[in-house]
């Protein structure tokens, strides 16, 4: 989703301060019948989510556990992260998090009293590495490491500790050994499939001979999410990211991962479930619409990651143009009128989807978005239309979310949990978070409590927090591991 600055200011202290109301309930008066039936197909009944849900949950006992482990489509891979935050730690620490087309590099320092302070840098990787050689992915990350730590100014003398956030599905065998499982989110590069990631990253990073790193651990982007918020709320219990990707991980017992061969002294560890990959066996087949089947089928990945395909930024855009596409050319649309670039697969961006529901009612950004579309002159009734499929496609996304959410909420059977939540469609999309707590409350156990935590500064804090903590061991810890409150 196209970032806005100017938002983050408005949006992380207004979740609850915003009168959600104003705007929120969109006439659909002007919205034809012809387009409220079409649209039927993406609205999902709590029946349906119930049923998604059971699934979810069989599909997550089936990834904890050794005998179903291996055909098991949502992994549930063991991120050997038992440790929270606590305070006590201090120092310098690097952070990686490549999660996508851009990737940030972060340097965060940790002092008494709370002391905190953070720089941090974008990189672009482009689009001839991302589906090129690994070396040439893993080379471009050291270079930019190596330019940012020169910026800074860093000592360099000793290694520096480095968290990695590794936003794909990595299979870990350990803190800081972790193998690709499958590429997601347009990536393709040769030669990393199956492989350790950190020892790829310790080859380009030695291969340059011009920077000392020590990589304490690495992490999926909602690993991090888990610890960017505890370090704040330790009573967080799941991350959540829906951006580019979608995924969440939790607190699990340590007796319940049975794939867990790490410290069974400590009670629990956090499961990065790779839920994205739900449905890959045909559970979600009785609420997919032929627009998700297109789009599966003209990806990079098809039959995988359809969950994710129903719910992230990367394809909610699309999924709207598809239907558009479809509605104009059944003459429901635009007097069956449509423009090149409508036409054109990808052109219309999910920021795009977030512009149109932002209007309160005189379709100002609607007739933006159409005119940057080629679309001119549209009807009221068009962009009523328009504006209902966009909150169709949306509040199914955010609802399917709510569905997976509920059922790690009801496995996990704990009577309060913060949530924390990162990703460019839960922080820039006007009503996603109004709409996963209004449905995760309803397909939740009535005695479970919840709050949602916009995750501060990404996946990326922390990541130099699991650096931080691998290292705690050197000063006095008053505390380790998971509240249990």
């Amino acid at each position: 989703m196209r970032t806005k600055p100017e938002m983050m200011g408005q949006l992380r202290p207004a979740f609850s301060e915003l009168n959600i109301s104003e705007g929120f309930e969109f006439d659909t008066e002007m919205v034809t019948n012809e387009i409220k039936e079409d649209c039927k197909s993406l609205l999902l009944s709590n029946e349906q989510l119930t049923t998604l849900m059971n699934d979810m949950d069989g599909a997550i006992r089936n990834g904890l556990a050794k005998d179903t482990n291996p055909s098991s489509i949502v992994k549930c891979y063991v991120t050997y992260v038992q440790d929270l935050p606590n305070g006590t730690e201090r120092g310098k620490f690097l952070a990686l998090d490549l999660g996508g087309t851009n990737f940030r590099v972060l340097l965060i320092e940790l002092g008494e009293n709370n002391y905190f302070h953070m720089d941090s840098e974008i990189f672009k990787v482009p689009a001839h590495i991302q589906t090129g050689k690994g070396t040439e992915l893993f080379d471009h990350i050291a270079k930019c490491l190596a330019e940012f730590i020169k910026k800074h100014n860093l000592d360099n003398k000793k290694a520096l500790p480095l968290g990695f956030t590794f936003s794909f599905p990595l299979r870990q065998v350990g803190l800081t050994k972790g193998y690709l499982n499958s590429w997601t989110k347009g990536f393709n590069c040769s030669g990393v499939v199956d492989e350790d990631v950190v020892r790829l990253l310790k080859d380009a990073i030695k291969r340059r001979k011009d920077v000392e790193i020590d990589v304490c651990g690495i992490l999926n982007d909602t690993t991090g999410t888990i610890m960017s918020c505890a370090w704040k709320n330790p009573n967080t219990k799941i991350g959540l990211i829906v951006g580019t990707g979608c995924n969440a991980c939790y607190v699990e017992k340590v007796e319940n991962a049975e794939l867990f061969d790490g410290d069974k002294t400590k009670p629990h560890v956090i499961v990065n479930t790779e839920w994205g990959a739900f449905g890959d066996d045909g559970k979600l087949d009785a609420v997919r619409t032929k627009y998700d089947r297109e789009i599966d089928e003209d990806s990079l990945n098809p039959g995988q990651q359809r969950f994710e395909k129903m719910i992230s930024g990367m394809y909610m855009g699309e999924i709207v143009r598809l239907a558009i596409v479809d509605l104009a050319n059944q003459n429901k649309l635009f007097e069956g009128r449509l423009s090149e670039q409508m036409k054109t697969k990808g052109a219309f961006g999910t920021s795009y989807v977030s512009d149109i529901e932002s209007d309160k009612a005189n379709y100002k950004e609607t007739l933006k978005v159409l005119s940057e579309m080629g679309i001119n002159d549209p009807s009221l009734v068009d962009c009523a239309n328009v504006r209902y499929i966009c909150e169709c496609v949306s509040r199914r996304s955010a609802h399917l979310v709510s569905a997976g959410l509920a059922a790690l909420l009801n496995k996990m059977d704990e009577k309060s949990v913060t949530i924390g939540v990162d990703g460019s469609v839960y922080r820039f999309h006007p009503y996603f978070h109004k709409l996963m707590v209004e449905k995760t409350k309803q397909l939740t156990k009535s005695d479970i409590k919840f709050d949602l935590m916009l995750s501060e500064d990404g996946s990326g804090r922390g990541a130099a927090l699991v650096a931080a903590v691998a290292v705690r061991d050197e000063l006095p810890s008053m505390t380790n591991g998971f509240s249990t409150k």
